[in-house]
């Protein structure tokens, strides 16, 4: 086999692609979600809307990170090779910030209740 046969076209969703770009949404959101939660601890919802999104982002955060690290664990070829190898560092990256905005508000929610 040739090296360009081990390449995937470049608009196919592969497996690895498609569980690396869950991944990396589902991270994404879990920083929006920590970092209003840090900017707005008190929301329409109530005095623990804060607490919920903190929640959220812990959630959402640590799904990426596992799912980010099963793409890179299962993955057979490097990046750019169309296995979902770079969006799951990625996702690997921004899951961490989720779950450190997650903790941080959690923890602020916890010192001013």
């Amino acid at each position: 086999m040739t090296s360009s046969q081990l390449l995937a076209a470049p608009l196919t969703m592969s497996a690895g692609r498609l569980g690396a770009t869950v991944a990396a949404l589902l991270a994404l959101a879990g920083v929006v979600a920590g970092a209003l939660a840090l900017a707005r601890p008190t929301g329409r919802l109530g005095p623990r809307t804060g607490r919920l999104g903190a929640t959220l982002a812990l959630g959402a955060g640590l799904v990426a990170v596992a799912l980010g690290g099963v793409v890179v664990a299962t993955s057979d070829s490097g990046i750019g090779t169309g296995n979902g190898r770079g969006g799951a560092y990625v996702a690997l990256v921004v899951g961490v910030v989720a779950l450190a905005l997650g903790a941080l508000t959690l923890a602020r929610a916890r010192r001013t209740g």
